[in-house]
């Protein structure tokens, strides 16, 4: 093989390759620590135009391609087999921002631009990028759009997906496909845009976006209640589109487990509320319209402060908090975000990053949390997420002091209890996190043969030599 990395190098440079061993080592694992692969090299190219070649180099050698970003994902989705006959292909060189246009609110950027360079640079320009997640600071846009992440605005702003207008994709045979179009409009036949937003590399790399942006808000309020059990949290939240002029961009649920883990191990972080309680919801409302303007003059946080003075007088809120700064507000924030690295810390865990329609989460909710149990008595239910748009992390700690090979028996009896949970709720066995490689099996017994085989076509028709991230997603 020294002569194809060889032929690598010749198309993307010194710089854009790594073939020692050490230097490799950090795009070989997942981000949870799952996986460990093997690579013939990772190739890091610095425009489409190399990853074009690059591809065609690897069509032609029978090569496969795994497409990675900042390798923040959560279902091994980056992370190439063990048997070192890959390459893994980073984006994070092709890092710029193309062009903010102001008027038409959109942003073109390339794949590798960090999440939180892109919020930055909306908010200079007086705008705003929604799509906001725990890992902002380090995931790429690539892997955000290639997942449809999700995050903590998705109620009011929508995935990845309804946050792109147009994309740049690199196929499978190393062609570029060029749709950076800049339309709300375009009904033009198949919407290929859609195949590769969620496709986790296997349809083909995304290497250019055109994103969407918004208005910048420009009142915002941050609460967080103490609330007595899910159903009150649900409740809280139907109340608030109302009380707010539907103006609700985010709804977090917490349970208590979760709080002792952060304050446990995040630096920094300081309980709220005096007094401990079961379940915290964390909301926050925002409007493009300033606080001093016209019937909006009492701002969002007088409006809060209101609704849930009622919320308290009905039995739904406990104790509540209202952030009177932008640092307060931040500062409860860190107890939602720093959940995942605080049970990271804890020790072994299984990520259920589940959905289920909002009404039907009070019930799902103590089920779930009974078919952990049963499965394994003394393990710790790690209950968080976005209880506003249905999406939770049903998660489950190991009981404290376990290790990995401990725990590692438990893993499949709980998931599969959880799953069949799920679908017998009508849910979702992945919200947002995608397949990957760690739900490949879940995905083929809980989806159905009809979803399945259109699936396999579509990969086969734009793959067929299945060299784009093989073994991720769906196997053919």
């Amino acid at each position: 093989m020294s002569d194809f990395v060889s032929r690598l190098r010749s198309i993307v440079g010194d710089k854009g390759l790594i073939t020692d061993e050490q230097g490799k080592h950090p795009f070989l694992t997942d981000w949870r620590e799952n996986y460990l692969g093997r690579a013939l090299a990772i190739v890091r190219p610095a425009n489409t135009q190399e990853v074009s070649e690059v591809v065609k180099l690897c069509a032609a050698e029978g090569v496969a391609v795994v497409p990675q970003g900042g390798n923040t994902g959560m279902s091994g989705g980056a992370t190439p087999q063990e048997d070192g006959r890959e390459i893994v292909l980073s984006l994070t060189r092709m890092n710029r921002i193309l062009d903010i246009d102001k008027v038409g609110y959109t942003m073109t950027v390339e794949a590798g631009v960090v999440l939180k360079t892109i919020q930055e640079a909306a908010a200079d320009a007086d705008r705003l990028f929604p799509l906001s997640l725990g890992a902002e600071g380090s995931c790429t846009i690539g892997g955000n759009l290639s997942t449809n992440a999700g995050g903590v605005q998705v109620l009011h702003y929508g995935n990845a997906r309804q946050l792109v207008l147009g994309l740049e994709v690199v196929q499978p045979n190393g062609d570029i496909w060029n749709g950076l179009r800049a339309l709300k409009k375009d009904n033009t036949g198949y919407d290929l845009r859609d195949l590769y937003l969620g496709a986790e590399g296997t349809l083909g790399i995304i290497t250019r976006a055109v994103l969407k942006l918004s208005p910048k808000p420009r009142d915002n309020a941050t609460s967080w209640s103490a609330v007595p059990s899910p159903q009150a949290a649900v409740e809280l939240l139907s109340g608030a589109y109302a009380a707010s002029e539907d103006n609700v961009t985010s709804c977090e649920l917490m349970g208590r487990q979760g709080i002792d883990l952060v304050l446990q191990h995040i630096p920094g972080t300081t309980d709220p509320l005096a007094e401990k309680h079961d379940w915290y919801v964390l909301m926050e409302w925002s409007s493009t319209r300033p606080a001093s303007v016209g019937d909006n003059a009492a701002g969002l946080r007088d409006k809060m402060e209101a609704y849930l003075g009622e919320a308290m007088e009905k039995g739904l809120v406990l104790d509540a908090v209202i952030a009177q700064t932008e640092a307060q507000s931040k500062a409860l924030w860190a107890l939602r975000e720093n959940h995942t690295e605080a049970s990271k810390q804890e020790g072994p865990s299984i990520k259920h990053d589940i959905s289920v329609a909002v009404s039907k989460i009070p019930p799902f909710v103590p089920e779930g949390v009974a078919a952990m149990n049963k499965a394994l008595p003394g393990c710790r239910p790690l209950v968080f997420g976005h209880v506003g748009d249905g999406n939770l992390h049903f998660n489950c700690q190991a009981p404290a002091g376990w290790t990995k090979p401990q725990f590692a028996p438990y893993i499949e009896p709980i998931s599969s209890a959880i799953y069949d949970l799920v679908t017998a709720y009508g849910g979702s066995i992945s919200a947002e996190h995608g397949i990957g490689r760690i739900k490949v099996e879940e995905l083929a017994h809980y989806r159905s043969r009809t979803e399945l085989d259109v699936m396999r076509q579509l990969k086969r028709a734009l793959d067929p030599h299945n060299i784009m991230n093989p073994g991720k997603v769906i196997r053919v």
